[in-house]
């Protein structure tokens, strides 16, 4: 990463501007051609330095209330592949495996859903828990009650 990499970064890591086209203006902030803007972030996501450029919804705003972190007890063997499987469910924003910390906590499985109601959160845990079957023991759902801000590493200069 030299100088130029590193403003580059530091420009886009609270957000690209909203505008149509925001690698071009970001290329103007910094005096740069837009080509060179684009062809530095494909280096660097294909180098590592940058894993991936996305979204990040404010669920709140868009009507979805009732998010919910759904926890399971899956039985060891299989975890690993019906996560797989849940994470892949359109209403599922990210699903990982953790270990259990027993007595209290028995859940080794989570998958973030969000829904507009809790009756429809409880529709889609209802889903998850027909797709882990036997292999589920326990659940439960742990509801958001508010937004917490979210951000990843910030460099400065």
């Amino acid at each position: 990463m030299d100088a130029t990499d590193f403003a580059l970064v530091t420009a886009c890591q609270a957000g690209l501007p909203l505008k149509p086209r925001p690698y071009h203006a970001i290329a103007e902030q910094l005096g740069l051609a837009p080509e060179d803007v684009m062809a530095r972030i494909n280096a660097m996501l294909e180098s590592g330095v940058i894993r991936r450029i996305g979204v990040v919804p404010n669920h709140y705003a868009l009507g979805y209330t009732a998010n919910g972190m759904t926890v399971w007890d899956v039985v060891d063997e299989k975890v690993d592949e019906l996560g797989e499987q849940i994470g892949q469910l359109p209403f599922v924003s990210h699903c990982y495996r953790r270990p259990r910390r027993p007595p209290l906590w028995p859940y080794n499985l989570f998958a973030m859903v969000h829904a507009k109601t809790r009756a429809q959160a409880q529709a889609y845990a209802d889903q998850i828990a027909a797709i882990l079957g036997e292999a589920c023991r326990q659940s439960d759902i742990l509801y958001s009650s508010r937004m917490l801000k979210k951000t990843g590493l910030r460099i400065g200069d």
